[in-house]
């Protein structure tokens, strides 16, 4: 076992959320009668902490602001949340991991509310070891949430991998000195993905076990 620590990113990597997130995003504007962004650069923000999303998707936000814009998104995406399906084969991916030995774990965007919700609602919690949000950790990219991960799981970056959808994932483990693999069926897109030359960016679920059980 090349990589005994797999660290997954959640939204848009194994839950197929980041269509609803943009969709959320630009609801949000639209109800405050803000610029709405546009699907580029609502898709940009998924990975990062909230302060980072916000700065980034609607430029010149007031931090006084922050909060309406907040309880607008959460708003729309507690309405569809419960709906939103994990990408087909990857529950299936992570219990045959788990049952040939690796410890998975998760650093999200998401804050630590966000992540229990969704692991209620997809039933994966039994599946990881660890987890690490953007509320009670640095921000992506920022290596803190690798670190951290390492550090609780007694492991170090020769031993761990990151699996992601974004560049935010793929800068974060190259600040960790952490190998990492891309998935592009999520928020980024293909070639920004392979400009930042993960160890590989694979199409969807199915590649990626193959690529697992051939690699790590």
């Amino acid at each position: 076992m090349r990589y005994p620590l797999l660290v997954f990113d959640w939204d848009g990597t194994l839950i197929d959320s980041a269509p609803t997130i943009v969709a959320c995003i630009q609801a949000a504007c639209r109800d405050l009668g803000l610029t709405v962004p546009d699907e580029a650069r609502a898709s940009h923000v998924i990975g990062l902490g909230l302060k980072d999303a916000l700065a980034y998707a609607i430029p010149g936000l007031p931090a006084d602001d922050y909060g309406r814009v907040v309880e607008s998104y959460r708003r729309h995406f507690l309405a569809r949340d419960p709906e939103i399906p994990l990408f087909p084969g990857a529950q299936a991916m992570l219990a045959g991991l788990k049952a040939r030995g690796h410890t998975l774990s998760i650093a999200t965007g998401k804050s630590r509310a966000g992540l229990t919700r969704a692991l209620d609602n997809t039933g994966l919690r039994p599946l990881f070891a660890a987890s690490r949000c953007a509320d009670e950790c640095a921000s992506k990219p920022a290596p803190d949430m690798l670190c951290e991960l390492m550090e609780e799981l007694g492991t170090n970056a020769v031993n761990t991998l990151m699996i992601g959808d974004t560049v935010h994932d793929l800068q974060m483990a190259a600040h960790a000195g952490v190998q990492a693999v891309a998935v592009s069926h999520g928020a980024h897109p293909k070639s920004d993905l392979v400009a930042l030359a993960p160890l590989a960016c694979l199409e969807d679920i199915d590649e990626l076990t193959l690529w697992l059980a051939q690699n790590a």
